[in-house]
């Protein structure tokens, strides 16, 4: 039977996969799993639940809330706040662990389940097979005075925005920004606390109805932010994604800038204040080879971990790193959050700029981006791709092409029978034409029978 939950909680169709039932006995099995066994001051154990939104975070949620409470859980209940903040209150509240409803980016009809372990961390893996493992057995319910209490938590946007400037290096008097909220969870954080640190803002994808979520704004869909950038005469436009744990940035010109850029022009701002740890970034096997070439002239090391922020955050943890990311925009800042938080990039970013009265086309000039071209192939057997001979003889073949002035990544998808091949190259037509060749000897070598 497949793993339950994947790189980032339980996530699929909301009512297919993700239903009540299974929403109620995941919080009823975390509730058995997380709290600390030492909770025994006279307290129950607390959680606080969050959620993006989504129409069927409505009942998803309420399923969870029911599921604690009934498993002798004290509810927080926060409403619809981003992931991040939800991270930021369980441990700002000292609550034994959270709970997220959302599935970030993914289209309205899908939801997920996430939990944060006490002090606002996402789970080990074992930790997330223990709570898999106890889905459905029987427990010990408790009854009377034992069961649990549901509290809404009328200040967990308020404390959590005040975390953020709390944050903020420099005010962004007299900047304009625009803000594009994917009409998801910082529909309404966002713009206050971009407002309350100076900024002169306008505000696009920030009407969610439950069911349009994602859907034609955000952080995956840049054309709208792009022309409000243009027509405002903004100075810098910020996209979340629904559940903001990520930004993209447009410039005054309305061209994109992309994690990779970010990372860099926040680990230069860190680098000059000192507080870039080990004067090293954490960035994964997808950054484009233009931020590793210029981070190196910065004198800046690069850690490169493998796709996914939690192995992003595994290294950082582990080298006690402060700076790390991907190149979809998901930073995460160890020194103000557990997790990627993107209102808090959107906020870091318009400070660099604000401090040293520079563009952010300026700023993200530091690095020239290969042509990056992704080809997935699917239908093959995923699992031969690192030790077929031809494969791995053609790659090479490749590489040498290139001589230096490119790379050539073959990563296995980790959910579907397909190998993904990646090249970068000083030219688009390279790129294609590598990517594509690499394609054919994968289809050739690797197919099905």
């Amino acid at each position: 039977m497949a793993r339950l939950f994947g790189t980032d909680g339980v996530r699929g169709l909301a009512n297919g996969l993700i239903t009540p039932h299974l929403a109620l006995d995941l919080a009823i099995a975390a509730a058995q799993v997380l709290p600390d066994a030492d909770v025994v001051d006279g307290r129950r154990p607390r959680a606080v639940v969050g959620r993006d939104p989504r129409a069927s975070g409505e009942f998803l949620s309420a399923a969870v809330c029911a599921g604690l409470a009934g498993a002798g859980v004290d509810v927080l209940d926060a409403g619809v706040l981003p992931t991040p903040a939800i991270a930021y209150l369980t441990a700002d509240t000292g609550a034994d662990f959270g709970v997220m409803l959302s599935a970030s980016h993914n289209a309205m009809p899908d939801n997920g389940i996430k939990f944060f372990a006490k002090g606002g961390h996402k789970l080990a893996d074992a930790v997330e097979d223990e709570i898999e493992a106890r889905l459905g057995q029987d427990f010990d319910r408790p009854t009377g005075v034992d069961v649990g209490r549901i509290t809404q938590m009328a200040d967990g946007s308020s404390r959590y925005i005040r975390h953020l400037l709390g944050a903020l290096p420099h005010r962004l008097n007299g900047q304009v920004v625009v803000i594009d909220a994917a009409h998801g969870a910082a529909s309404d954080v966002s713009p206050e606390v971009f407002s309350l640190a100076g900024a002169e803002i306008h505000v696009i994808g920030a009407r969610p109805d439950g069911l349009n979520i994602n859907d034609g704004y955000g952080s995956t869909h840049l054309d709208k932010l792009k022309a409000a950038v243009l027509e405002h005469q903004a100075d810098i436009g910020i996209a979340h994604d629904g559940d903001a744990d990520r930004c993209l940035a447009v410039d005054a010109d309305g061209n994109e800038v992309d994690g990779d850029q970010i990372m860099g022009i926040l680990a230069l701002a860190l680098r000059d204040r000192g507080a870039l740890a080990d004067d090293t970034l954490v960035a994964t096997v997808m950054s484009n080879l233009g931020l590793l070439q210029a981070m190196e002239r910065e004198g800046i090391k690069v850690v490169q971990a493998g796709v996914g922020d939690r192995y992003v955050l595994e290294e950082m943890r582990g080298r006690q790193l402060s700076l790390g990311g991907e190149q979809s925009g998901h930073v995460i800042m160890l020194d103000h959050g557990t997790t990627g938080d993107g209102v808090l990039t959107g906020l870091m970013l318009a400070s660099r700029m604000a401090q040293t009265g520079r563009s952010l086309a300026d700023l993200a000039g530091f690095m020239t981006r290969l042509p990056q071209v992704l080809v997935n192939v699917k239908g093959v057997d995923k699992d031969r791709a690192d030790s077929d001979e031809g494969l791995q003889a053609a790659v090479r073949a490749e590489e040498e092409a290139l001589a230096g002035t490119g790379r050539v990544l073959l990563r296995k998808s980790g959910t579907e029978p397909v190998v993904r091949v990646m090249v970068e190259a000083p030219t688009q037509g390279d790129a294609q034409a590598a990517a594509d060749r690499l394609a054919d000897v994968v289809r050739d070598r690797l197919t099905l029978a």
